[in-house]
């Protein structure tokens, strides 16, 4: 049975949630980018966009030598299935531009910052079809197709309407009809229902358009305009649909006349309820043919330089030479022989990859704490290593766990039920985030912390 996955509160920054106008800020959107580099306490940051999270092994490669050459040697992974990298040395973002454009990571200056796009990452890998949804039994759509058309939509001048003033924090989400992106509550939503269609809403519920899979990408950027208008009418400075009222939210019947102006045919969605499903568990995933790939997750969501290029070379000299950067802070390595998984496997696990769901670090994350960020009130990433190296809390059914260094609470999981431990200070406080309230909340000291981190993933 479907499932609408319940309202969780917004702390992505100041103001954020949503106020009967929209929050109101006092500065623009300050989301980093390849161009617009954040300072932070231990160097220049830059967010690279990777729509959909796919990258050629040469395209891997070239982030490897920026993050040795000019960064601190390390890669980070983000809930959007971007690459981060840290640490950059003064005077260097153009020289870090002209690399990433060499190599098609940067393929326009004005639109780098909107090219947010999460796409299953197991589409056309593991042999699924939907055994629910729209159209029950069909063959889901290539979403990494769409993925690509639709980057080259938003980088386009020609899209019909300028996009460029979206927020760095808006998102697209291509769903390939199991429901794992659905769950990142993106901002328009695409999700393939077999037959060669697709629907699109506004967020994660209904209304919706029932439209031609090949009309996808170009729905979801009138989708996207469609919410620059609505955002303008009401006079708000909304990054993200959920933060507009209900009544001042992108209309479908509006977005309907969008798509009828431009040749696109569509139907009515009134009931759409898309389904709500997990994200790719560490391990081998089996497909079709004798082929395979890999699905590993970097610990608290960074990649040594060695790391990652042992996961290139293993994509490279063994898979179909792409990469896959999920939204779970982890890789998808495709078109393996399905013999030599198990091995592969195993050599990723020794270079620290997490490649079990038993493991403790198993959807576990962090924000950079100190020393990197100003703001942040611990060394979070190494309070968090001491909690799970001791193992507890470990298995497939323990809750997402994720440390912040203070009450923004960076790069949060989009969905719940997830514990939230907040740096404090004086400890942390551990509470269990279930989309409406705070369930059991503790305070408690360094020393406590990994037991009661372990109780609060167990919470049932």
């Amino acid at each position: 049975m479907s499932t609408t996955p319940a309202p969780l509160p917004d702390r992505s920054g100041p103001g954020a949630g949503a106020p009967s106008a929209g929050p109101v800020r006092e500065r623009g959107d300050a989301c980093p980018g390849a161009l617009r580099l954040h300072a932070a306490d231990d160097g220049a940051l830059a967010r690279i966009r990777l729509p959909g999270g796919l990258l050629t092994v040469r395209q891997a490669g070239a982030l490897a030598r920026i993050a040795e050459e000019s960064g601190d040697g390390h890669l980070d992974l983000t809930s959007r299935g971007n690459v981060q990298l840290r640490g950059l040395a003064d005077g260097c973002g153009g020289t870090v531009a002209g690399q990433l454009r060499r190599h098609g990571l940067l393929p326009s200056d004005r639109h780098d910052r909107i090219r947010n796009v999460a796409a299953s990452p197991l589409c056309g890998v593991d042999g699924w079809t939907p055994d629910s949804g729209p159209v029950p039994g069909a063959a889901p759509a290539d979403v990494q197709g769409w993925a690509r058309e639709l980057d080259e939509l938003l980088c386009s001048d020609d899209a019909g309407t300028d996009l460029t003033e979206l927020s760095g924090r808006f998102l697209f989400g291509l769903d390939d009809g199991r429901g794992d992106i659905v769950a990142l509550r993106p901002d328009v939503t695409l999700i393939a229902s077999g037959a060669g269609q697709a629907g699109v809403c506004f967020g994660t519920t209904g209304p919706g358009l029932r439209v031609a899979a090949a009309d996808a990408p170009r729905a979801a950027v009138l989708a996207a305009a469609e919410f620059l208008a609505a955002r303008e009418a009401c006079g708000s400075t909304a990054w993200r649909v959920r933060e507009l009222a209900p009544g001042q939210r992108p209309s479908i019947a509006r977005l309907a006349d969008r798509l009828a102006a431009a040749g696109i045919s569509c139907t009515p969605l009134p009931g759409l309820r898309p389904p709500l499903g997990e994200p790719p568990a560490p391990g081998p995933v089996t497909g079709p043919g004798g082929v395979c790939a890999l699905s590993v997750t970097a610990p608290l969501g960074r990649l040594t330089v060695a790391q990652w290029r042992l996961a290139l070379r293993v994509a490279g000299e063994k898979g179909d030479r792409t990469l896959r950067v999920t939204p779970w802070r982890g890789l998808v390595v495709p078109g393996l022989p399905a013999q030599e998984a198990p091995g592969l496997l195993a050599e990723l696990a020794g270079a620290g990859f997490v490649t079990d769901a038993d493991s403790a670090w198993h959807r576990a994350g962090a924000c950079a704490g100190r020393p990197g960020c100003a703001k942040s009130l611990a060394d979070v990433r190494a309070d968090a290593a001491a909690c799970l190296a001791d193992g507890q809390a470990a298995g497939a059914a323990a809750l997402p766990v994720y440390w912040s260094g203070c009450e923004r609470r960076c790069g949060h999981p989009g969905g719940g039920p997830w514990v939230d431990v907040l740096a404090t200070g004086d400890g942390y406080r551990v509470a269990v985030q279930d989309g409406r309230r705070d369930t059991a909340p503790r305070t408690v000291t360094t020393a406590g912390l990994a037991g009661a981190v372990a109780a609060a993933r167990t919470t049932t």
